[in-house]
């Protein structure tokens, strides 16, 4: 596993959101989707509000890679289904966007059934 640097997870954390592109079965970019992400244990996780049967989250899940986009910057990534650290990244989707009905959606069984860890290629 390639690890993020402490800059890059700087510069991902901060932001609000990011844009996540799926490469496609042809080596394609797929349309970029903006999320909601977090950091956890200098790891990057991401999770789909409409669960497994996100279309993004599909799409992602087909190749297993991607590019994020954030911070005015992008990175080859690929993704991992990781649910180890399911409670961490609830209280991290709370503590970075508070606890509205966005926030209660993401933090469900269904969207915690989506769970990535993000990392770079």
């Amino acid at each position: 596993m390639t690890l993020w640097t402490p800059t890059d997870l700087a510069t991902i954390g901060f932001d609000e959101e990011l844009s996540i592109a799926a490469t496609g079965p042809d080596g394609t970019e797929c349309t970029p989707q903006i999320i909601w992400h977090v950091v956890v244990d200098n790891a990057l996780y991401i999770r789909s509000v409409r669960g497994t049967g996100g279309a993004w989250y599909r799409s992602v899940r087909r190749t297993g890679a991607g590019t994020i986009y954030v911070g005015g910057i992008h990175f080859k990534v690929i993704f991992h289904a990781d649910n180890t650290k399911d409670d961490a990244v609830d209280d991290a989707y709370r503590d970075k966007y508070g606890s509205g009905s966005s926030v209660r959606t993401i933090t469900t069984p269904e969207a915690r059934a989506s769970t990535l860890r993000v990392d770079p290629a």
